[in-house]
């Protein structure tokens, strides 16, 4: 279990992290997102080892991380935003070096760099010198290197920056290969979809606070907009539609109706009984719940790039 307890940092007079908590069970993929200058690069520096905190700590399987304990660093593994390979070498070579830092050597690394190239689709192309790689192959091999020496924890600071559908695509199923085998991982990134197909729980940072901490479904539960419900109607609508019950808004276009509703079981019902009352029929109805980003807009006000 990864556990951060109370953290704060400053630089200066500028107060990064302010009393952030949060805790992450063994195996699961916990998602942590924040607009730049929230204080995640900050938080994710402490749980690295890279940085120490002024005040909290942070716990893996209840051993302090921290610059000076090598112990619970060598269960994390680092994927950083930049690349962090040496583009002259092998996809090959690079693992051997990455490898040699950990203490590794002989069979035991060359079977821990076969398993990373092949779980993150690049066995293939071992023997080929970075510089020919794209973006996203660069990528998915800085997530081999983090895996060399067996980490319990991944944290992966935006994996998927500029990479191609093919490599997200494998990247993604790298990752869940690995939360089926009880890795944990600590996932930041910009794209809310990534977050919603991987993650179980979610972490959202503003102005150095961790500002809500949920299960996904749970997240999605905190805006007053619970869901989306659009009604498919036979024909036009010509006349006006004053209030619906159940609803808690709605507006026509064409003959698509769109209805606000709170509780599907309770409401939508009462909703879809009162057009049938006024004699308009439907041919179709269908729900979107609230979006991740819907939720990040109520909570912060703002979108994930400002």
């Amino acid at each position: 279990m990864l556990e951060v307890v109370g953290l704060r940092k400053s630089y200066g007079d500028t107060v990064a992290v302010k009393d952030a908590s949060f805790c992450i069970e063994d195996g699961a993929c916990y998602g942590l997102l924040g607009p730049n200058g929230a204080g995640k690069t900050t938080v994710i520096s402490i749980i690295t080892g890279t940085l120490n905190a002024d005040g909290g700590r942070v716990l893996l399987d209840g051993e302090v991380v921290s610059t000076d304990n090598p112990g619970p660093k060598r269960k994390i593994g680092y994927v950083p935003q930049d690349i962090a390979l040496f583009g002259e070498i092998s996809a090959h070579d690079n693992l051997r070096f990455f490898g040699s830092l950990y203490g590794l050597y002989g069979q035991h690394l060359l079977n821990r760099i076969e398993y990373s190239l092949d779980l993150t689709g690049l066995k293939d192309r071992a023997k080929e010198p970075v510089a020919n790689f794209s973006g996203g192959m660069k990528r998915r091999l800085n997530i081999a290197a983090a895996l060399l020496h067996e980490p319990h924890v991944i944290v992966l600071d935006e994996p998927t920056v500029g990479v191609d559908p093919q490599s997200r695509n494998a990247i993604f199923d790298a990752l869940e290969i690995l939360t089926s085998k009880g890795k944990t991982i600590l996932y930041t990134t910009h794209y809310m979809e990534e977050v919603e197909r991987l993650c179980q729980r979610v972490a959202i940072m503003d102005s150095g606070c961790v500002i809500a901490e949920e299960s996904l479904a749970g997240m999605k539960r905190m805006v007053a907009r619970q869901n989306e419900v659009f009604v498919e109607l036979e024909q036009t609508v010509t006349m006006a539609i004053g209030e619906l019950p159940g609803a808690v808004s709605h507006s026509i276009d064409g003959t698509t109706l769109t209805m606000e509703i709170l509780d599907l079981n309770r409401d939508l019902p009462r909703a879809l009984l009162a057009l049938s009352d006024l004699g308009l029929k439907y041919v179709s109805v269908r729900s979107q719940e609230s979006s991740l980003e819907q939720v990040f807009l109520h909570l912060t006000g703002r979108r994930l790039r400002d």
